[in-house]
């Protein structure tokens, strides 16, 4: 049952390994779910942060669009890093003109941002029951992603 975590323990060297002490599974799957919550906050602030240094006035941004770089024509993320940027800096009607589904799509990375922490600290303060949280967290953000991506999505 604890194989692959005793394997981790074992591979990332942690001093406790030689006591084999072991959390219960309770206590493992709530460090588990704040493990998780911190690395999509960390990727979420990463956008922030990228979306903050990078100006659609300088047009510096490393990622390019291979869709309209092969084809010519843009997509229909075209514009999205531009549009975060005017976004981050308050620019709401320019963010709009870069992408029109800039905003929706900032509003799903921000929503979940303050999410993730707002879940963690129901967890750790024992506010509310893992399972419920969990099934609720990822009913929402599914439906929240859904909602605020429909615009990307290619149906035939």
């Amino acid at each position: 049952k604890y194989t692959l975590y005793v394997f981790l323990l074992y591979m990332f060297n942690i001093k406790k390994f030689h006591h084999f002490q072991l959390t219960s599974n309770k206590n493992l799957s709530k460090r588990n779910y704040h493990i998780v919550n911190l690395i999509f906050t960390a990727i979420i602030s990463f956008v922030f942060v990228y979306s903050a240094i990078f100006s659609p006035d300088k047009n510096n941004y490393p990622v390019i669009c291979f869709h309209e770089k092969i084809t010519g024509e843009p997509c229909s993320s075209c514009g999205l890093s531009h549009s975060f940027s005017e976004i981050v800096q308050g620019n709401i009607e320019n963010a709009r003109h870069y992408n029109k589904n800039g905003i929706l799509i900032f509003s799903f990375f921000l929503i979940q941002f303050f999410g993730r922490i707002i879940a963690s600290t129901l967890i750790k303060w024992n506010l509310i029951s893992l399972k419920v949280l969990v099934i609720f967290d990822s009913t929402f953000s599914f439906l929240l992603f859904l909602f605020c991506f429909k615009n990307l999505f290619v149906f035939w």
